[in-house]
């Protein structure tokens, strides 16, 4: 790999990039929509609640909905959505999804007791991370997915390294906890914190024994990474996924990035899907929309590689030839007239359950027919 510490000159750089990038297009398939079928062997298919979270539904309602939807899976990644964090009452979750063919994974927040997103709402981070394995092994979830932060904390003293390091710190601690309770942390690549190879370096320096990542498609684009290139770094430490389409369109700063429903943006998803059977066996994919707004990735700005003094050129090359496939899209707004909690939530709903049809009829994943 190509590394480009913040103090290479531009004209490296970019001459770096610029051999990656025809590199990419020479000899990447990945970079051109795939013809070849989905091999998709019984890959359980399931949804990410924060994708209809303007429902704000409870974890009964959320199983009654992902049933609806048959899915396989329910990954319940906050736990506002518990009605209780009690043994019995979360075993009687566990038994009602089960009695509709579903299982329940479970994830959290932040566990960075240094970083941005932190919250002192279960406490410390060490009581945070204890609690939410405890909730897991009640609800049967072999995972705890958990985040570090967001990319505000790539310019934090120490930068990402720094709270990568805090980070293992809280996972060692409750590394007996979570051995004995046979569930594996699962640390997200989250809104613009890690990109894919500083993830895998957090997961090798806590121990991939107890240790894995919630892979997560969408966010790899806000760390300027091609989602299939990701999914190939962190595949052998992926636990469990929380995955999105993205539309990538070049700008006069750099390129924009808006989330999408599944099919509807510039990631060769047949490509992304047989790598994922090929390289996660086992790992179930769980559908997190969180579409219809527009971010600004300004790269052609100096200031913006502040936050990735370790740049690697091969990988951001990658993400330059999927932007030169996107188009420009609107962002979701309410029409006018109508109710703009409902146009939200009807949205999101929208959303979600296109997701899933496509993923079934184009992609072939889920075990239910």
């Amino acid at each position: 790999m190509i590394i480009a510490p913040f103090n290479t000159s531009r004209r490296t750089f970019l001459q770096s990039v610029a051999t990656g990038l025809a590199g990419a297009a020479a000899a990447l398939p990945a970079l051109a929509q795939s013809t070849a079928p989905v091999r998709t062997p019984k890959i359980k298919l399931g949804l990410d609640n924060f994708a209809v979270r303007a429902l704000k539904w409870k974890a009964p309602q959320l199983i009654d909905y992902a049933a609806s939807l048959r899915t396989d899976s329910l990954f319940i990644t906050d736990l506002d959505a518990l009605d209780t964090v009690e043994e019995k009452p979360l075993k009687e979750l566990r038994a009602r999804a089960a009695d509709k063919g579903l299982q329940i994974q479970l994830g959290s927040w932040s566990i960075c007791p240094t970083s941005k997103s932190f919250k002192k709402t279960w406490g410390t981070a060490e009581e945070h991370l204890a609690l939410g394995l405890r909730c897991a092994k009640s609800l049967g979830s072999s995972v705890f997915r958990v985040i570090l932060g967001n990319g505000a904390d790539r310019l934090t003293e120490g930068g990402i390294e720094a709270r990568i390091a805090d980070t293992v710190k809280v996972c060692k601690a409750l590394r007996s906890q979570a051995v004995d309770a046979g569930v594996k942390i699962a640390v997200e690549n989250h809104a613009g914190d890690m990109q894919a190879w500083e993830l895998a370096t957090l997961v090798e320096a806590a121990g991939k024994d107890y240790v894995g990542v919630n892979l997560d498609s969408g966010n790899a684009t806000w760390t300027l990474e091609d989602p299939v290139r990701s999914l190939e770094i962190l595949a052998p430490y992926a636990v469990t996924t929380s995955l999105r389409d993205s539309m990538i369109w070049e700008t006069a700063n750099g390129a924009t990035i808006q989330w999408t429903a599944m099919g509807e943006g510039c990631v060769d998803l047949k490509t992304y899907f047989n790598r994922f059977a090929e390289l996660c066996p086992g790992v179930p994919v769980h559908i997190e929309t969180i579409s219809g707004f527009n971010r600004e990735f300004a790269y052609l700005k100096p200031e913006f590689w502040k936050a990735f003094p370790k740049a690697r050129a091969e990988d951001f090359a990658r993400f330059l030839a999927l932007a030169k496939k996107g188009k420009a899209m609107e962002a979701f707004k309410a029409p006018a007239g109508v109710d703009k909690t409902k146009a939200e939530q009807d949205y999101q709903k929208g959303e979600i359950e296109r997701s899933i049809k496509y993923c079934k009829e184009v992609l072939g994943l889920g075990e239910k027919a």
